[in-house]
């Protein structure tokens, strides 16, 4: 059977309802459903995968210079390889279900990921001078990147469930979004302002893909900026306003309390630090700044064309070069036309999610490609903003090409998502196809697409 060849869901015993007895007697192999059920997802998604994939395990092979000496010259990399070999599985998985049970697992998935960040705060292993991760079966898992996912689900949950029979979404859709909204934001916020930010910019766009009003999204933003600022009122008032930013930037484990309740000072550093008056090439590399001025150093080397993977000057120099800052090696490597490759291959998996959202008749399936497409995006602008300078420094994996198992297994759970969409939600289907589609869903799922092009 080729890539085009599709095989039909429904009963023979639906399709045959009310037709003669002659027909009836047909086999029910001849009997079919009106609805296309393809044999796999979207080819463009399942082509960006591939070549991110690829693009990851060369890139990350040539910054991981200071890996080598401990681990050997392949020891870095086969780690990685069997990371990205479960994302793939992953992602061939989810391809095969039916769209319908990501709507099902949304609280399993949210409860899990609150209870972990929970527990993280209380008891997880200090980096960079907060309670980050947990270790589970020897693999290192951060919650707040399952975080992410589970505000795109819960969000297009709810925003699926209160839609309106005319345009426009329900307020206690918009209410409940904003209080699970603001119930991960709480617990991510400890961890790191980027990631919160991330975090409301996600959601923010998804309850405008829900069909929110400008003027409710407006007072939602409201009440997020002014809780937001009592969040950080209330650490000053809290805090020693005196303590410096940790310097640290290498993982520490068991490091002391204190260091982990202070981030609000590092953050308030790195802002002065951004809006500076004085050009970066005047100021001197010191503990706290030195990621900023080698990954710029390792930018101006890379200039148009780059110097090849395996010929990075800066990738022994720079820390977190294969996670953190993975981008600028690229431009190293790769030089100016292969880091806008990049961006463009990003923006493309985001223009492919809103030509198949576009063609969705169910309002779920629009919402989840589309926000899985968005967190994947807006994590891999935000990474490429803070390596190039345009955003304050800031800790953000570059989407299935830095190094991080939590990060690849996420990314790896959004494409699944997206091409289970592709494959088995209904496109610009016959009227027949339309109408199966919306019987065989249940009552929540049966919303008209909210997205009008």
């Amino acid at each position: 059977m080729s890539d085009n060849d599709s095989y039909m869901f429904g009963t023979a015993e639906a399709a045959t309802a009310g037709a003669p007895a002659t027909t009836a007697a047909t086999p029910a192999a001849t009997a079919t459903s009106a609805i296309p059920y393809k044999r796999h997802g979207d080819k463009s998604i399942w082509g960006i995968f591939i070549t991110l994939c690829l693009i990851s395990v060369i890139e990350l092979y040539s910054a991981s210079s200071r890996e080598v000496a401990s681990a050997g010259v392949y020891g870095p990399i086969l780690r990685h390889c069997i990371m990205l070999a479960v994302g793939v599985a992953i992602v061939w998985t989810l391809e095969k279900v039916h769209y319908k049970w990501f709507f099902g697992l949304t609280w399993i998935l949210a409860g899990v990921s609150l209870l972990a960040m929970i527990y993280v705060s209380a008891f997880g292993e200090i980096v960079n001078g907060a309670r980050r991760s947990v270790s589970l079966f020897g693999i290192t898992i951060q919650p707040s990147e399952f975080i992410k996912m589970s505000a795109v689900l819960v969000v297009a949950r709810i925003m699926a469930r209160s839609q309106k029979k005319s345009i426009g979404v329900e307020n206690s859709g918009i209410i409940w979004s904003a209080l699970w909204v603001l119930a991960f934001g709480a617990v991510l916020f400890k961890q790191g302002l980027t990631n919160t930010i991330l975090l409301m910019m996600i959601s923010g766009a998804m309850m405008v893909l829900g069909g929110t009003e400008w003027k409710k999204l407006l007072v939602v933003g409201c009440v997020y900026s002014v809780i937001a600022l009592g969040a950080f009122m209330l650490k000053d008032v809290f805090s020693d306003k005196d303590r410096p930013e940790t310097p640290a930037v290498t993982a520490v484990t068991n490091a002391p309390e204190d260091v982990a309740n202070q981030r609000h000072h590092t953050w308030e550093a790195r802002v002065n630090r951004y809006f500076s008056s004085t050009p970066k090439y005047e100021e001197p590399i010191t503990a706290t700044n030195r990621q900023e001025q080698y990954s710029y150093m390792a930018q101006a080397n890379g200039g148009l064309i780059g110097v090849f993977p395996g010929n990075s000057r800066e990738t022994a120099r720079l820390p977190l070069a294969f996670s953190d800052y993975i981008f600028a090696i690229i431009l190293e490597d790769l030089g100016f036309i292969g880091g806008f490759f990049l961006l463009l291959l990003y923006l493309a998996l985001l223009a492919r999610a809103g030509v198949i959202a576009r063609k969705c008749h169910r309002a779920f399936p629009v919402l989840l490609v589309i926000g899985m497409a968005v967190m994947i995006v807006l994590q891999a602008l935000f990474h490429m903003a803070i390596t190039t300078g345009a955003f304050p420094v800031s800790g953000q994996p570059l989407p299935l090409i830095s190094k991080g198992g939590t990060s690849i297994l996420v990314t790896s759970i959004a494409f699944g998502a997206m091409l289970s969409v592709s494959r088995t939600a209904v496109q610009n289907g016959s009227k027949q196809a339309v109408k199966e589609e919306l019987s065989e869903l249940p009552e929540d799922l049966r919303a008209n697409n909210p997205v009008h092009f």
